[in-house]
């Protein structure tokens, strides 16, 4: 699958703007419990890897969510910016952020044995388990 050579999003005020590089088309969902208490329900997004530019950053909280993680969020409006990995600074960004794209692809969803029976996705997916998601990436997935 190909990439999207560079893409942008921005919060609800227009607080913050984000640009990223080389970005994959693929969507994800995420449905770990506290993906699922941050976002409202499943956590969609693009893996937007460590080529990432943040305008308004003084706009921006960063909250420590786990040993490996940090998400951050617009401080004027609320919106939900990123998921970051500390140890590469790779940065996983809600796809609703992001201008619309057709070209995305949900092709994959993490933590299924965490995702509650009252939603379903027709997509056909790669569904990991939490064990299966820590096995391959180690301690920096979530």
């Amino acid at each position: 699958m190909s990439e999207i050579s560079e893409i942008t999003g921005g919060c609800l005020c227009n607080g913050t703007r984000l640009t990223a590089k080389n970005v994959s088309k693929r969507v994800g969902a995420c449905h770990c419990g506290t993906c699922r208490k941050w976002s409202g329900g499943p956590f969609m997004a693009l893996d937007c890897g460590t080529e990432v530019t943040l305008e308004g950053e003084e706009n921006i909280t960063v909250f420590n969510s786990s040993m490996w993680a940090e998400r951050g969020f617009c401080n004027k409006c609320g919106c939900h910016l990123f998921y970051r990995l500390k140890g590469n600074q790779q940065y996983i960004v809600p796809v609703g952020l992001l201008e619309n794209r057709d070209e995305f692809e949900m092709d994959h969803q993490v933590f299924i044995d965490e995702k509650p029976e009252y939603y379903a996705f027709a997509n056909e997916t790669e569904d990991m388990t939490g064990a299966e998601v820590f096995a391959k990436y180690g301690p920096s997935a979530d």
